[in-house]
């Protein structure tokens, strides 16, 4: 603004000085002309000044943008490392996630129990109203029996193997039928005969839920029996989870 003002300025000096020679007409004619010429400069110099305001402004909001730009840059910048360090935990979690899904489904598979009736001396069950039939002796159980109760309940989702024998004498009707859920599946049964003892065994793959119980159930009017030879027993393991 100052070197445009600065040539104004001049040009206005340079109207002012008087011509050495001419008319009186000559001079009322120069008198307008310069009248109408500092008008013109005037209308320029409000026209330039007005120009340079709006570019110190337009400077003004420049300078204010490149700050916020700045200012937004260092603030990704920040996000950015933030979210390196987020990224970081979030792999570490999953990674772990993984591991204990890994953990889960080696110890889901180790599903298995191998129980017999008597943990000690002979050993009558039935006939009698409490049917469902206990196996105290257990040989290994990595889950899902209750020697307590006698029934397995499932863990996980899956096909499982169940087997199992009866053995009796042919006084009484001898034999089991193996439960789901209330609903017999498989059994074995003999009748009372002039033989002296019976034995049988079944076995059959079951798909169950998680929380499905089996268990085995004694034949009405029905009995076993078993010693430490383990004759009467009842096994079980998943097969694979599904």
């Amino acid at each position: 603004m100052a070197i445009w003002a600065l040539r104004l300025l001049t040009l206005l000096g340079l109207l002012f000085v008087e011509p050495g020679f001419g008319q009186r007409g000559d001079t009322e004619g120069s008198e307008r002309l310069k009248a109408e010429l500092i008008k013109n400069l005037e209308d320029k110099l409000r026209y330039v000044e007005k120009r340079q305001s709006d570019a110190d402004a337009l400077e003004a909001r420049l300078n204010a943008t490149v700050d916020e730009l700045t200012r937004q840059k260092a603030e990704v910048d920040r996000l950015s490392k933030e979210n390196q360090g987020l990224q970081k935990r979030l792999n570490a979690t999953e990674e772990e996630i993984n591991k204990l899904k890994q953990s889960s489904a080696k110890v889901a598979h180790q599903i298995a129990f191998s129980a017999s009736l008597a943990d000690s001396g002979e050993t009558y069950r039935g006939p009698c109203t409490e049917k469902t039939l206990v196996f105290k002796r257990v040989f290994s159980n990595t889950g899902g029996y209750d020697q307590n109760t006698g029934i397995f309940t499932a863990p996980v989702n899956g096909l499982y193997y169940f087997s199992f024998s009866t053995y009796g004498y042919n006084s009484h009707v001898m034999g089991a039928a193996l439960m789901k859920n209330g609903i017999r599946q498989i059994s074995t049964y003999d009748s009372p005969s002039a033989d002296g003892s019976d034995s049988s065994s079944n076995a059959a793959v079951l798909q169950l839920a998680a929380g499905d119980e089996v268990y085995m159930e004694l034949w009405d009017d029905g009995r076993v029996f078993d010693n430490l030879n383990g004759h009467t027993t009842f096994s079980g393991f998943l097969v694979f989870p599904a």
